[in-house]
């Protein structure tokens, strides 16, 4: 899958402008990059307010507000976790749209019921409810990221589409 990123970003950013809408990343497989290649677009404060990295549990907890059960119940790689993730994003943002993003990048730590390459998005709305996408993506840790920031923001693009 070959996929400029910054055109995406650009696409983005067009859109949030012309919606008049601010974005929130919640990051952890990315490690903020979908924040990285969001502020490389000259601009882009008009359309961007923060990002989080939170790449372990506790900053998910003490940065996102993501329940500790949640975690322990459902890993930090989950529908449940990246929902919490994109909510929190919201509370804790003046942002009106967030997206959130956990995943398993490798080479290690998958497991036979989260294999590598497996992320969760979660898309949000201050004014409507949330969305998200479980993904299975494939090639190695670089790929991996490459294509779930594709995803993440082509999912903005379709929620500020509806």
């Amino acid at each position: 899958m070959a996929v400029d990123l910054e055109v995406l970003s650009r696409r983005v950013g067009k859109a949030l402008a012309g919606a008049e809408q601010i974005l929130v990343t919640a990051e952890s497989c990315t490690g903020g990059a979908i924040a990285a290649v969001i502020t490389d677009i000259p601009g882009s404060s008009a359309w961007f307010e923060r990002g989080f990295v939170t790449y372990s549990n506790r900053a998910k907890e003490a940065l996102l507000g993501v329940s500790a059960d949640t975690l322990a119940r459902h890993g930090a790689v989950s529908r449940e976790v990246v929902l919490e993730m994109a909510a929190g994003a919201l509370v804790r943002s003046p942002a009106d749209i967030s997206v959130a993003i956990s995943g398993i990048a490798g080479p290690e730590g998958g497991t036979p019921d989260k294999p590598v390459g497996t992320v969760w998005i979660a898309w949000g709305r201050r004014d409507r409810g949330a969305r998200v996408r479980c993904l299975h993506l494939e090639g190695d840790r670089l790929a991996v990221r490459i294509q779930a920031v594709a995803c993440a923001l082509e999912g903005v693009l379709a929620l500020l589409a509806e």
